[in-house]
């Protein structure tokens, strides 16, 4: 499905972003495996989850090389987009999916829990973006002609939310409505951009509790199936779109749209009062986190 096409996938030296560099490999992609290789919560680093990656590609007959790129520096990110032109000639699509936890009640996180968070899921979404979509634009500003794929990662606990995730959650919403907005910005150039929230057990989930039964139906190997059509040029007519995905459920996350309102409103508080309530009572009920488990 993926024959000749150039992706990047940042955190791709285990878990999810594992699956996914390996099978797109597999559909006969050329890989870059970016993985700054550092603990579940983001500290130290390590060559060895990336090489681990592409060794596993190579022995199969694919094609990849490792980087250990910082994706939320844009030096960081700048120099993983060259690395993909240089090895491979090209780039056509970015999975941006490292991600860390560093999870707490609102009333008690630390400035640097909510400052790495935001760091690595936000910032780490838009350096990798803001360096390739440069290039994409460069190339038709040459006269060439791009068929590129924009694929982020959101979260039910942004889309849903989840108490103990406000860092989470926020970056992870952030990352949506930045999906939706670069679908826009960059579909005269050639790319697409859409965002998955996946279900997998991994070493940022796996303390969950999920039950026995559940357990087989949460591994990365359910997502990286529409990942990688997402990644082929099946998808071009698809942008703009945040698509949750695991061994349960395969949809689309409908977003923000109006709802119950009036036209002129009041000018006086004291009548808003019994307007809101109404308009409450008659607006559907927004999708929890209790409702998907």
């Amino acid at each position: 499905m993926c024959v000749g096409r150039v992706c990047i996938v940042t955190g791709a030296g285990r878990g999810i972003g594992r699956g996914y560099a390996l099978m797109l490999a597999a559909h006969g992609a050329k890989v870059v495996v970016n993985d700054l290789g550092g603990t579940r919560d983001g500290t130290g680093d390590d060559v060895g989850p990336a090489q681990s990656v592409v060794d596993e590609i190579v022995a199969a007959g694919g094609e990849a090389v490792a980087n250990t790129s910082d994706v939320s520096s844009l030096d960081g990110a700048s120099t993983m987009v060259q690395q993909a032109i240089d090895s491979f000639g090209g780039l056509d699509v970015v999975v941006n999916n490292a991600g860390i936890l560093r999870d707490r009640m609102l009333f008690s996180m630390a400035e640097e829990e909510w400052d790495a968070v935001i760091k690595v899921h936000l910032k780490g979404t838009w350096a990798p973006s803001r360096a390739a979509s440069e290039y994409w634009r460069n190339r038709v500003k040459e006269g060439l002609s791009n068929d590129a794929r924009l694929i982020n990662t959101t979260s039910v606990s942004g889309i849903y939310a989840n108490p103990g995730q406000t860092n989470y959650g926020a970056a992870k919403a952030g990352i949506a409505a930045f999906t939706q907005i670069a679908a826009l910005e960059l579909s005269r150039y050639g790319v697409t951009a859409n965002a998955i929230a996946p279900g997998a057990l991994t070493r940022l989930t796996e303390d969950l509790g999920l039950p026995d039964e559940m357990l087989g139906r949460f591994g990365p190997e359910w997502v990286a199936p529409v990942v990688t059509w997402l990644a082929s040029t099946k998808s071009a007519d698809v942008t703009g779109q945040v698509i949750e995905s695991s061994g349960m459920v395969l949809g689309i996350a409908e977003g923000w749209r109006r709802g119950p309102n009036i036209d002129n409103p009041p000018a006086d508080p004291n009548e808003v009062d019994a307007i809101m309530r109404r308009l409450l009572r008659e607006a559907t009920p927004r999708t929890t986190m209790a409702d998907i488990s």
